[in-house]
């Protein structure tokens, strides 16, 4: 079994939200969908039909995809060990002189308009465990890159 997915408490209630509205109003308009479809008559070549049973397996699947999250899921805020966490900002210096922040996290904690490094992508990764003034590098599909780590915060949202 793979570790827990680590959410924060603002991405854990956006799922769940997104899973009740998704198992009740979603469905809801689905089935709609489907029923006025049908009414168009011959369903072997009526795509508004195809379309929506299409859209309601895509849908059922993102339901199962949100339980299984939810269920296998850590909710808790990160801790301030001073060292790059999941749950942590790290400020960082790349190769170029540029000081960018990188949000610690899965994929489910994305905040808009903050650079989400996943624990493990390369940028990530590499920044697990290091502390302010290490030098940490990856590899990338262009090569070998290389940060300073100028700062760790705690991601408070």
């Amino acid at each position: 079994m793979s570790d827990p997915t680590w959410l924060t408490p603002a991405a854990h209630t956006k799922l769940v939200d997104e899973l009740q509205y998704l198992t009740t109003d979603g469905r809801r308009a689905i089935e709609k969908r489907i029923a006025e479809a049908r009414e168009h008559g011959d369903l072997r070549e009526n795509a508004e039909y195809d379309t929506a049973k299409n859209d309601q397996g895509l849908m059922e699947a993102r339901i199962r995809q949100l339980k299984h999250i939810i269920e296998n899921s850590e909710v808790r805020e990160a801790e301030d060990s001073g060292k790059v966490e999941v749950g942590t900002i790290a400020t960082v210096v790349d190769d170029d002189g540029d000081e960018l922040d990188y949000f610690i996290a899965s994929a489910e904690n994305k905040i808009p308009g903050m650079i989400l490094a996943s624990p493990t992508s390369p940028v990530g990764s590499a920044l697990l465990g290091a502390s302010p003034g290490d030098e940490v590098s990856y590899e990338a599909p262009g090569g070998t890159f290389s940060m300073t780590v100028k700062g760790v915060r705690l991601y408070e949202g």
